[in-house]
């Protein structure tokens, strides 16, 4: 069994990602709040008229994509597009691996045949999460947003992406195409914790604030969209609202979601 010295060396470690997660927090509760709140007006304000705020992440971005809607506390109005060759990454090698995950996101074309597949709205809006904002993926689908004219909502690590060369034959990176630029506050290369005998960092830190700032801007569209006399079907636990009503709040939000999305 290890002893108590390996122990807290293994533990400071541990606490040293908890005081770097707290950082970045802390970055975006004091630099990204204006950008946040232009993203709730312009989500609130598209969801009241009707339309859809679309969401679109590659790779683990699709974390961010997931936790906006469906899951307790979310509701209606936010579409995930979720590509599962570009995401599928339990297998990691052989058949849908992550080689191949990794090829995909970076040929162009990609992306606007993805989005192909849907109509979209004069009222809808996209959002799009990239760590680096550089893979053709997602400059593909900012550039068919702005030849729509739709606006696009960029997450993304600024520190990464402005050290990144970009990848798309445009030249571009996300964060110079979107209309709303809110940064998650991760380090350049994502990694955050140094070790003794390792050349390189461990544990990641885009998930934390692309989390941070999702149900931020899920919190300020509900309440925006209170005050604007629409209040959102929200997914409750039965532990919140009880066995069933939580039933209810379930089906009325798959409901919603269903007839807003039939014209897609």
């Amino acid at each position: 069994m290890a002893n108590d010295e390996t122990l807290w060396n293994g533990l400071a470690r541990s606490l040293d990602y908890l005081e770097s997660a707290r950082r970045i927090l802390d970055k975006i509760g004091t630099t990204q709040s204006y950008p946040i709140g232009k993203a709730v007006a312009l989500c609130a304000e598209r969801i009241a008229r009707g339309g859809l705020i679309h969401l679109f992440g590659s790779g683990h971005s699709r974390m961010a994509v997931e936790e906006m809607f469906p899951r307790y506390g979310s509701f209606p109005g936010f579409h995930p597009i979720v590509e599962l060759s570009l995401t599928n990454h339990h297998a990691v090698v052989g058949s849908n691996g992550q080689r191949q995950a990794m090829f995909l996101e970076n040929v162009e074309g990609l992306g606007q045949t993805i989005v192909s597949n849907f109509r979209f709205g004069p009222d809808d809006a996209m959002m799009l999460f990239s760590h680096s904002g550089t893979s053709c993926v997602v400059i593909d689908i900012a550039l068919e947003m702005r030849r729509l004219g739709l606006p696009v909502v960029a997450v993304t690590s600024l520190e990464h992406s402005r050290l990144s060369e970009p990848k798309h034959g445009s030249g571009h990176k996300l964060f110079e195409l979107a209309d709303i630029v809110i940064d998650n506050g991760a380090p350049a290369g994502d990694a955050m914790v140094r070790i003794e005998g390792l050349d390189v960092p461990v544990g990641p830190g885009s998930t934390i604030g692309n989390t941070a700032i999702v149900n931020m801007i899920k919190c300020g569209v509900a309440q925006r969209l209170v005050e604007l006399g629409r209040p959102p079907s929200v997914i409750a636990s039965e532990l919140v609202a009880g066995r069933e009503r939580s039933k209810r709040l379930f089906e009325a939000a798959y409901d919603e979601f269903r007839e807003s999305t039939r014209r897609l």
